[in-house]
């Protein structure tokens, strides 16, 4: 599994991939991205299984991103991992065509659970 986590925090990026290996994840092959239009970059680049997005990021941020991203035609799975995590914004990730979004602070049993509900294995 090819795994793309996008967040302007390096030091966030490694706690998603930490909790992602604990969660069961541990084989898979991360990428990173430090705003949408790096992830839209890996997302040429790499035949990726799941995108796990911050919502607030600058250059381009994770909700442009995933319209972006649709908008291409990618349909890989896409969910936020965002400090933004009101049911307004779940409303409107899911509009978008976000499959889940994981509130901050989170835990692995979190991950594992989200991610096993939204088919991702």
């Amino acid at each position: 599994m090819e795994i793309l986590i996008t967040d302007d925090s390096k030091a966030m990026r490694m706690i998603v991939m930490r909790h992602l290996r604990q969660a069961g994840f541990d084989d898979a092959v991360f990428y990173e991205a430090g705003n949408g239009l790096e992830g839209l970059e890996m997302v040429e680049s790499h035949d990726l299984d799941l995108i796990l997005s911050d919502w607030n990021m600058p250059e381009m941020d994770g909700y442009e991103f995933l319209i972006q991203l649709r908008s291409r035609g990618h349909e890989v799975p896409f969910g936020f991992v965002t400090s933004e995590n009101t049911p307004d914004m779940l409303q409107k990730a899911r509009t978008a065509g976000a499959m889940f979004l994981i509130g901050k602070p989170f835990t692995v049993d979190i991950f594992r659970e989200t991610l096993r509900a939204a088919g991702v294995s």
